[in-house]
């Protein structure tokens, strides 16, 4: 990554110019078996037409602060760096009714509704699929997000220095949170080409930066796995051999 880089975005747009097929994130859920791998390019396609819906048809504007109420998950590992492509705070659990947006899914809709903002809610079903029918009080996201743009560009350019991120009571600028990214990378062990397995929860930073922040500093991937406690030791061991994993966090 470039020493120059001050932002999540600014991180992902390295990672897509040094190498846009390599995996950038492999998501596993052992409750349901879903697997899904997403390349840098792919993961940058998703990210940029989220920040195109977040900007474009929810009126986002940097400071705004959007309550992220979804578990650790590829998707919402792109609202993390859609949010941060725009200039939004993006706050883990945060308050709904505190909040300019909401994004929730399913055991988070109820509570979604406090938000007297604009309200966006993902189904988290395998391969992205809508719901049935949309949550009353909601856009489906996977209604929503095909249709915009492939490539983004802010309205206003985002501050590195402005709030990007809160989690567990925390709050940590853009800059903030690539300096602790990148030195969470050196203390996992990561640089170019590493490979992170990560089955903690996202709730709090030792999960995000786990999860995601610490392997895009490096240069790296994640193989970020949900409701791993229910693989057995040895199927855990064979994922860690079949997906080349070099660092877990578990």
């Amino acid at each position: 990554m470039n020493a120059s880089d001050r932002t999540p975005a600014d991180l992902l747009r390295s990672a897509l110019a040094a190498d846009p097929a390599r995996p950038l994130v492999t998501y596993y859920d052992d409750a349901t078996g879903e697997r899904v791998e997403l390349s840098v390019a792919t993961f940058a396609n998703w990210v940029a037409k989220t920040a195109n819906l977040l900007q474009g048809e929810l009126s986002a504007e940097p400071g705004d602060r959007l309550a992220l109420l979804l578990p650790a998950h590829w998707q919402t590992a792109v609202w993390l760096l859609a949010c941060s492509s725009v200039g939004v705070t993006a706050e883990l659990g945060g308050d709904p009714a505190g909040a300019d947006l909401v994004v929730a899914g399913p055991g988070t809709l109820e509570a979604g509704l406090a938000c007297s903002g604009e309200r966006v809610a993902l189904s988290l079903a395998p391969l992205g699929r809508r719901f049935p029918t949309a949550p009353a009080g909601y856009a489906d996201y996977a209604v929503e997000v095909p249709g915009q743009g492939d490539r983004f560009a802010p309205f206003v350019p985002v501050d590195a220095d402005a709030p990007a991120l809160v989690v567990d009571g925390t709050e940590r600028s853009g800059a903030e949170l690539v300096e602790q990214a990148r030195l969470d990378a050196v203390r996992l062990g990561l640089g170019p080409g590493s490979r992170l397995l990560s089955g903690l929860p996202y709730a709090s930073w030792e999960g995000l930066s786990a999860g995601l922040y610490a392997p895009l500093a490096a240069g790296g991937s994640v193989v970020l796995c949900r409701n791993v406690g229910e693989l057995a030791p040895e199927a855990l061991e064979k994922r860690i051999e079949s997906e080349r994993v070099t660092a877990t966090a578990l």
